[in-house]
């Protein structure tokens, strides 16, 4: 009786323990948030503490405890390969590992991988979908996919095999040969069985209906199957308007498709109208944050290649210089019109004090607009046939801006200087204004008509070319107006 209370009295006391061990962890959880760290700032810390201490016990069941996906995020955000390769051999079981391995960038895969045999690494992803496979395997140098696609079962390589085939940035590419589908013939209770026994299927939110000869030739949702007759063949309740994309299809139309019809998956079929695939809504996820990613760097004047620190910084100066030489050209640009206009300057010098001004006000006005329609376009929003409309709305919104700005610079020009100088700025802003919105409504739709990426036209382009396009307008109502300005 003694014993037993002595070993209830040390669990007592044992849970006392994990619970206050929990209400310090949350307190710190606490502390640190209201210091403004995240939750992930939060566990980086703290894995990197406890590597530093070698207190690989501890990490492990740490890292046992976390999902995956955070996991993943851990060590892509490592700063060594070393570590890297530290925290990924002490997450336990194969399964997690080769989950963890998919959600990695294609860096940290490379890292992680590196010592690593080509049948231990078949065997890590053995369990995977074939698209994750096949993102793995693409990171990888040639001979090396092939020499570990030789070592994996023949079913599962020959599906990743078949994903390889097409360009990354395709339906092709990102899909999924994992799907159900059923003959037309079949009869909603032979639908609910197969349901049943299917194991491989990645996610099923569609039964795909196919002919004879594999043809896509119509899709039904779950609810459907479930409320109609065990007998009724699936030609008689399945929606034969299917809505599918080619394999050759840019993903970022395929996800344009899957948000403009609300969809959890959209199958993808050959030439000839096979289903040879689906897309799922994860993948299209990733392929907007992606596209997304792209176009803002584009913006900028980088890549995606040399984004954050993931290239050496001769490789992103290379990638860099083209655009910073857009804007040398431009300011040299800008500096022979000043110079074509000194005599103007010379003689009411006043005139500089509003230089910067309308320059960084056009190019400014000018990226707003560009920007807003370079997404429209991206997204779906604006389409070739909307460029009249969208034309008109942009110089309309730029006028109501131009006239608002230009008020203001009018009165503090004419309270600074005490003359016509106030009207001839608040012109030139108007008139800067209403060029700047055209010019970059029209840049882009330009482009994307001539089938060039409308990106590009964004970022230093667009602000060098309407700072010129200000100077230039400024400086001539100023020379026009020369006799009220002495």
């Amino acid at each position: 009786m003694h014993q037993t209370d002595k070993l209830t009295e040390s669990r007592q006391t044992e849970s006392r323990h994990r619970v206050g061990d929990r209400d310090l962890l949350r307190d710190a959880l606490r502390d640190q948030a209201d210091r403004g760290q995240t939750k992930s700032d939060i566990v980086l810390l703290s894995v990197q503490r406890l590597l530093r201490r070698g207190a690989i016990t501890n990490l492990a069941k740490m890292l046992g405890r976390m999902h995956p996906a955070d996991v993943a995020k851990v060590i892509v955000h490592l700063s060594s390969p070393k570590e890297k390769r530290e925290v990924f051999e002490l997450v336990r079981g194969d399964s997690k590992r080769g989950q963890v391995l998919s959600e990695l960038d294609t860096d940290s895969i490379t890292q992680v991988l590196a010592d690593l045999l080509q049948s231990d690494i078949a065997w890590l992803i053995k369990d995977l979908g074939p698209d994750d496979v096949a993102y793995i395997l693409g990171v990888l140098p040639e001979e090396r996919a092939k020499e570990i696609l030789s070592l994996m079962r023949t079913e599962d390589s020959t599906e990743v095999a078949d994903i390889l085939k097409y360009p990354k940035d395709t339906a092709g590419g990102i899909m999924t040969t994992e799907f159900f589908a059923l003959s037309e013939d079949a009869t909603a209770q032979d639908a609910i069985r197969r349901l049943q026994e299917a194991t491989d299927a990645e996610m099923v939110f569609y039964i795909y209906v196919t002919a004879k000869d594999e043809r896509l030739v119509g899709v039904l949702s779950l609810r459907q199957l479930l409320t109609v007759p065990p007998s009724t063949p699936l030609k008689n309740i399945a929606t034969r308007d299917v809505i599918s994309v080619s394999v050759d299809m840019d993903q970022e139309e395929v996800a344009r498709q899957v948000a403009s019809y609300n969809l959890l998956a959209i199958p993808v079929v050959d030439k000839e109208g096979i289903l040879v695939g689906i897309i799922t809504v994860d993948d299209v996820v990733d392929v907007i944050r992606e596209e997304a990613t792209e176009d803002m760097l584009k913006m900028a004047g980088a890549v995606q290649e040399e984004a954050v620190s993931k290239s050496s910084s001769l490789s992103a100066a290379k990638v860099r210089l083209p655009w910073l030489f857009t804007n040398l050209v431009g300011s040299l640009l800008s500096g022979a019109i000043l110079w074509e206009f000194r005599y103007t300057i010379q003689d009411v010098v006043a005139i500089v004090s509003f230089i910067p001004v309308i320059a960084a006000m056009g190019g400014n006005v000018g990226l707003q607009s560009s920007t807003l329609i370079i997404r429209g376009l991206a997204t779906g929003v604006v389409e070739l046939t909307d460029v009249w409309s969208v034309f008109v709305r942009e110089v309309k919104i730029g006028l109501l801006m131009g006239v608002a700005c230009g008020m203001i610079l009018s009165l503090v020009g004419w309270i600074w200087h005490q003359g016509f100088l106030g009207m001839v700025v608040g012109v030139s802003l108007i008139t800067a204004f209403l060029v700047s919105t055209s010019m970059a409504t029209f840049m882009p739709i330009f482009l994307k008509r001539m089938g060039v990426d409308p990106a590009v036209a964004a970022g230093p382009f667009v602000t060098t070319a309407n700072d010129i396009t200000g100077i230039t307008i400024y400086l001539t109502l100023a020379t026009v107006f020369m006799e009220y300005l002495r």
